[in-house]
C-alpha cells in the first residue's frame, strides 16, 4: 500500500491503496475509508474502461522545476492539474499565471497546508477560500472546483465541508515517493516507478519539488503513449462522473 509519512488526527484517514501491478487496477478495498471516499464523490480512479490518465502535480513550494516541468507539457500537448497552496501563490505568481494561460487546471492545496482534520469547519472553509480567491486575482481563474486534502489527510468532515463549498476532492492511483529532495535517484528511477503502474483511468501524483521527475516527464509521456494512453484533463473526468449521477433520462 502507499501512504506518504504524516501524522493525524483521531478518527482520520491517510490515503492511501494497493498498488497497480502489471496493469492491474489499484484498490482502495481494504484501507476502511473506501464509503467516505465514495460518500463525497471524491475522485481516485477514473473510467477504468478506458486508457485514459489524469496528470495531476502537487506545488507546495517552488524548487526551480516547475518551469521545466511546462515546457515539457507544452511541447508535448498534455493538460495537467497543478495543486498550488498559499504559500506557492504569494511565492511564484509568474509560474501561476503561466499554468492558467497555457490551459492547465489549478486546484486547491490548502492555504498554509495544515491537517484540515484538525480545523473546524469555518477554518476549513477559510483556507479554501483563500486559496481560490488569490488565484483568481492573481492568475485570472475565476472558478476552482478540485481540492487535493494537503498530506492526503481526510475524514467525513473535510470531505463534506469542502463539497458543500464546491470542490471535488482529488485523490490519486499512481505515486511513489518522490517528494523528498534529498532522496532522489534519476531520471531512470522515477520512470519505472511511474511506468510500472500505469492502468487504465489513473491519476497520476507527481510532486513539482522532484528532479527525477522534472527530468523523466517527457519520457513517462512517450512510454504511456506508446502503450495506447491518453492524457486527459481533470475537467473530462468530472464531466463525466457528473453524467453517471444523472436520471437515466437525462444523461446525454
Amino acid at each position: 500500500m502507499f501512504s506518504g509519512v504524516a501524522s493525524a488526527e483521531p478518527g482520520a484517514f491517510h490515503f492511501g491503496f494497493k498498488k497497480s501491478v502489471n496493469g492491474q487496477l489499484p484498490s482502495i478495498d481494504q484501507e476502511g475509508f473506501k464509503p467516505v471516499v465514495e460518500k463525497h464523490g471524491a475522485l481516485f480512479l477514473g473510467d477504468t474502461s478506458r486508457k485514459e490518465l489524469f496528470l495531476t502535480f502537487d506545488n507546495g513550494y517552488e524548487n526551480g522545476l516547475t518551469g521545466k516541468i511546462l515546457d515539457v507539457l507544452k511541447e508535448k500537448k498534455v493538460p495537467a492539474a497543478f495543486f498550488v497552496t498559499g504559500h506557492y501563490i504569494k511565492d511564484q505568481p509568474e509560474l501561476l499565471k503561466r499554468m492558467a494561460a497555457e490551459g492547465h487546471i489549478i486546484g486547491n492545496h490548502s492555504w498554509s497546508h495544515p491537517d484540515m482534520t484538525s480545523l473546524s469547519e469555518e477554518s476549513i472553509k477559510l483556507e479554501l477560500e483563500k486559496v481560490k480567491e488569490q488565484v483568481r486575482l492573481v492568475a485570472g481563474q475565476q472558478e476552482m472546483e478540485y481540492l487535493r486534502p494537503p498530506r492526503g489527510i481526510f475524514n467525513d468532515k473535510v470531505l463534506a465541508t469542502s463539497k458543500a463549498a464546491g470542490y471535488t476532492s482529488v485523490f490519486w492511483s499512481i505515486a511513489y515517493k518522490d517528494w523528498d529532495v534529498r532522496a532522489q535517484k534519476g531520471a531512470s528511477f522515477a520512470f519505472q516507478q511511474v511506468t510500472k503502474q500505469l492502468h487504465p483511468g489513473a491519476i497520476l501524483l507527481l510532486h513539482a519539488v522532484s528532479q527525477d521527475n522534472a527530468d523523466a516527464l517527457g519520457s513517462i509521456i512517450d512510454e504511456a503513449r506508446r502503450q495506447g494512453y491518453e492524457f486527459q484533463s481533470l475537467d473530462a473526468l468530472h464531466s463525466t462522473q457528473q453524467d453517471e449521477l444523472l436520471p437515466d433520462e437525462l444523461k446525454p
